[in-house]
């Protein structure tokens, strides 16, 4: 799905997206930098889903094998479960923030809240979370090239320890690349996890809501390609006045 001529929408879940992919899956964003491509997110590589993505590239003109980057914005199970068959398949650069590096390499049940979401009957018992080697250990801030196209990373942890946020300077616009931090109307998501925190959360939408950008790409859901600097000012107007924005689930 052709979002512009930056970014395409390649894969996600058919209940809280557009049917592009495997049932979990979160949004899946494919960057056309010319001469490199590079993924936003991968969801969880169950069934047919990575060949699903693979298909959607090629019929928006995209050539799988020009994939050279996968960027995750945190290491929940939905979010990156597939990061190392896409990493072992296309032989490309995984990069997560440096907070988030160990828990992706270690894939640890505990830390990426799959054991929780197992109990809860979100995941399939036996569906196993891949340990996934970590080639860039990003900083708030930093930026990596793709192709003509710069990504910068904004650290933004609080729904979980070492999320990450991406924003992308295209051709003619610019987009942020939210994750779970924020969702289409200001919307967050709390969750019964171990390193989910309100104080870092608060301090993570502030910073974002600094940014400039048109675009605005979350993890789930509705997105939106003008105007898109409302959604986070929205959450952060909530929090300053020390409440808490509505929830997205």
């Amino acid at each position: 799905m052709r979002l512009t001529e930056d970014v395409y929408l390649v894969g996600g879940s058919p209940s809280v997206g557009f049917g592009l992919s495997g049932e979990i899956d979160s949004h899946v964003y494919c960057i056309d930098g010319g001469g490199e491509l590079a993924l936003i997110d991968c969801g969880m590589a169950v069934g047919d889903s990575l060949e699903r993505i693979f298909a959607n590239l090629r019929e928006d003109g995209l050539d799988p094998a020009r994939i050279g980057s996968l960027f995750v914005t945190h290491y929940h199970t939905d979010h990156a479960g597939g990061a190392a068959a896409f990493r072992e398949r296309l032989g490309l650069k995984v990069g997560i923030s440096h907070e988030g590096a160990q828990t992706l390499r270690t894939a640890d049940g505990y830390w990426t809240g799959l054991d929780r979401a197992k109990q809860a009957g979100f995941y399939a018992a036996d569906y196993v979370y891949r340990p996934c080697p970590v080639d860039r250990e990003l900083r708030d801030g930093e930026q990596v090239r793709i192709g003509e196209l710069t990504l910068t990373m904004y650290e933004t942890p609080g729904h979980c320890n070492g999320h990450g946020c991406y924003l992308l300077q295209g051709r003619r616009r610019r987009y942020l690349f939210t994750g779970d931090c924020v969702f289409f109307g200001g919307e967050i998501l709390l969750q019964n996890i171990p390193d989910c925190d309100i104080q870092r959360y608060a301090a993570s939408i502030a910073k974002l809501a600094e940014l400039e950008y048109d675009a605005f790409l979350p993890g789930h859901m509705a997105i939106c390609l003008s105007n898109g600097t409302q959604h986070v000012r929205a959450a952060h107007a909530q929090f300053t006045k020390l409440f808490l924005p509505k929830q997205l689930l």
